[in-house]
């Protein structure tokens, strides 16, 4: 019986959860998400506009010598992956800052051989316990808190009070797997 309910939960956590799902189910999910967000719908969907436009950028001129994924969060853009030297990191986060209304870039993006498709499945595996743990918690809505995983490092992002930054820092330093937390977040309080 748990592990069918935590099977249903994770099946209700999809829209919240990083990654890439189908458009439809984008956005019925992304709907649901601006509805509880404390992002203005007009930040929600720039924040979205950043993401889509320097992941492409990225693509078309690095293509393959580099591994990078774009988050933004109330247009401050966390860019992590791989690239293969100082240059192309630089390089990358460079075109991140030529985005439109980027106001600051994390660049978390680390010096090392691209990483394979099993390291990328344990971090969105982590994300997804992250995630679920914090549903479960039920300290604070889950939705004002961002999670990203990179390389089992945990960044978390959101418009959030001091508590619940202090509660999402502890859930995700205690979830198995995460090797590092690093917080973004912007404070209410």
């Amino acid at each position: 019986m748990r592990q069918y309910a935590t099977l249903l939960l994770l099946a209700l956590l999809m829209p919240v959860l990083q990654g890439c799902f189908p458009v439809v189910a984008g956005g019925v999910g992304a709907g649901v998400v601006m509805a509880t967000d404390r992002r203005t719908s007009g930040i929600f969907i720039e924040d979205q506009g950043i993401e889509i436009k320097a992941q492409k950028r990225i693509s078309d001129k690095l293509k393959d010598e580099v591994h990078v994924n774009v988050t933004s969060f109330n247009l401050s853009a966390l860019v992590t992956g791989e690239a293969l030297n100082e240059a192309l990191r630089t390089e990358a986060e460079n075109i991140v800052k030529t985005i439109p209304n980027v106001r600051q870039v994390f660049n978390e993006i680390a010096i090392s051989p691209v990483t394979n498709y099993t390291a990328r499945s344990n971090d969105s595996y982590i994300t997804t316990k992250v995630k679920a743990r914090m549903v479960e918690a039920n300290k604070f809505n889950a939705n004002h808190v961002k999670v990203v995983t990179e390389a089992s490092a945990v960044y978390l992002l959101g418009l959030v009070t001091r508590k619940e930054a202090e509660d999402a820092t502890e859930i995700a330093r205690t979830t198995s797997g995460v090797v590092k937390v690093v917080k973004l977040f912007e404070y209410l309080d």
